[in-house]
């Protein structure tokens, strides 16, 4: 049997088996974490500082979790009020586990779909979304096409003043951002991981 690489590995020995839902209606509720290649949820202080920086109150949001995984980002945010949250996963088991919390939850204004993320977003071009939120599995950083796609996917899919999520494994700068029409509105970094959120250049 071919073994994981030593940073895979790492990964799953480290993974949490839960992670929680931080604040809103949902607080405390427990989403569980699958041992799945990739799988790596946003931790609890990124969501923390992510959430303070969209606000505690997103009532009335469109938003689309386009590489869903646990689904803690866009469960977080229908607990915040965001009436419409999208969920992509295409992981059979990692969907069947979203299908559960939102049926657990009675989570009306949450839709689980299955299928590729990029996709998910080309198809919402122009649909005006409220937030996008991009966690593409890491993949020891070789997957800058991922990253540019659904970048260029997601900027097609908010509002004009809306705003992009972004965590990934290493620090985007303005210059390449600027080239998909995109500006960084905060950053911040927490051990391996970097993350964004990102507004469109237009918006002032």
């Amino acid at each position: 049997m071919k073994k994981p690489a030593p940073s895979a590995a790492r990964t799953a020995a480290n993974a949490p088996h839960e992670v929680r839902i931080i604040g809103g209606l949902w607080k405390r509720t427990r989403l569980p974490v699958a041992d799945r290649p990739g799988l790596r949820p946003t931790p609890s202080r990124v969501r923390e500082t992510l959430f303070n920086w969209l606000g505690q109150d997103l009532s009335g949001w469109r938003c689309i979790d386009a590489f869903a995984g646990t689904g803690a980002l866009g469960l977080e945010a229908a607990s915040r009020g965001a009436v419409d949250v999208t969920l992509v996963e295409q992981d059979s088991a990692l969907l069947g586990n979203l299908g559960r919390v939102v049926t657990q939850l009675k989570a009306q204004g949450v839709r689980v779909e299955r299928g590729d993320g990029v996709a998910a977003l080309r198809q919402r071009s122009g649909q005006g979304l409220d937030v996008v939120f991009l966690d593409p599995p890491f993949g020891d950083g070789q997957n800058e096409t991922l990253y540019l796609a659904a970048l260029a996917a997601a900027r097609q899919a908010v509002r004009e003043d809306g705003l992009i999520y972004l965590e990934a494994p290493r620090v985007w700068g303005e210059d390449e951002l600027a080239q998909m029409g995109l500006q960084i509105h905060r950053q911040g970094r927490a051990g391996a991981v970097a993350f964004h959120l990102l507004r469109p250049l237009s918006a002032q």
